[in-house]
């Protein structure tokens, strides 16, 4: 979505692996339209659509619904991804070697930022030291980049392969507005529940994430409890008060940041945790939208 310059990159490096997809789809929902960037690329197997207005969720499964009936294994790439020249041969080895317990695997992201593993962090049940979890609070721990393929109870979002069963057994839940905060954790964790997760060290991209844009941090604010709270109550078998627990560490977070760095950032992901709390004591049942990158 609105990247096009982002995009350009993503199809040159596909372009240039040594084993090239068998097929590449792009779900555009930019404005205006970026099919004009996919047309110069006319050696690669691409399809395009278009999906408007954005959400994420729905432009993965719009995406997925395109797919031949030979593909054996299918995924998703965010736009801003740049895949190393073997990325796509090393997921093929990984998948051919694969059994049939393996319902997902994720690429390494090489250049993925470090959390720092505060006490405090994992005090209030929002981290852990093992990386790609999904603790009783409902919070999920980081994948870090890995040189050692690990097996993980979540994956990626936008950096990961799933098996065809899988994908013609799960569907991204369209409840999720907009950017979708936690719709990854929530598609990867319900698939983890019966399949085995794998993060592939050999397979490896990078990540150019855009920084929040200003005016959108009370967005994510919202997003970031009331997509958590939607997201334990639906798949169940969480502590619910250590889901509680879990967010009031979110919202002290945010606070504690806003007094030490007088950062107006989290002081608007703070009013919007407020706000979602609110909105979830009140009753509501409607997501919170937002595209904030």
């Amino acid at each position: 979505m609105d990247r096009p310059d982002d995009l350009r990159k993503l199809l040159q490096s596909l372009g240039s692996e040594n084993r090239v997809v068998d097929q590449l789809v792009i779900v555009d929902a930019s404005d205006p339209p970026v099919k004009d960037v996919c047309a110069s690329f006319p050696d690669l197997p691409l399809d395009y659509i278009r999906v408007f207005p954005p959400s994420l969720a729905m432009q993965r499964n719009a995406g997925m619904a395109q797919i031949r009936p030979e593909i054996t294994v299918a995924g998703y790439l965010d736009d801003d991804i740049v895949v190393e020249p073997d990325a796509t041969e090393q997921m093929v080895k990984f998948w051919e070697n694969a059994s049939d317990e393996v319902g997902g695997a994720s690429f390494s992201i090489i250049n993925q930022p470090v959390l720092i593993k505060s006490f405090i962090r994992r005090f209030f049940l929002m981290d852990t030291t093992k990386p790609g979890q999904v603790l009783s609070s409902g919070f999920s721990s980081q994948i870090p980049y890995v040189t050692e393929t690990i097996e993980t109870a979540q994956l990626y979002g936008g950096a990961t392969v799933w098996r065809r069963s899988v994908i013609d057994a799960y569907t991204f839940d369209e409840w999720f507005l907009g950017h979708g905060y936690y719709e990854d954790v929530d598609y990867s964790y319900r698939v983890g529940l019966k399949h085995r997760l794998f993060v592939v060290a050999e397979a490896r991209l990078w990540h150019f994430s855009r920084p929040i844009a200003e005016g959108k941090h009370y967005d994510l604010g919202r997003q970031q409890i009331f997509n958590r709270l939607y997201f334990v109550r639906k798949v169940g078998g969480f502590n619910m008060l250590a889901v509680m627990w879990g967010l009031f560490g979110q919202v002290l977070q945010n606070l504690y940041v806003f007094i030490r760095r007088s950062d107006q950032n989290s002081l608007c992901r703070l009013r919007g945790n407020l706000a979602a709390l609110m909105g979830a004591l009140l009753g509501r049942k409607n997501p919170y939208g937002g595209h904030y990158k």
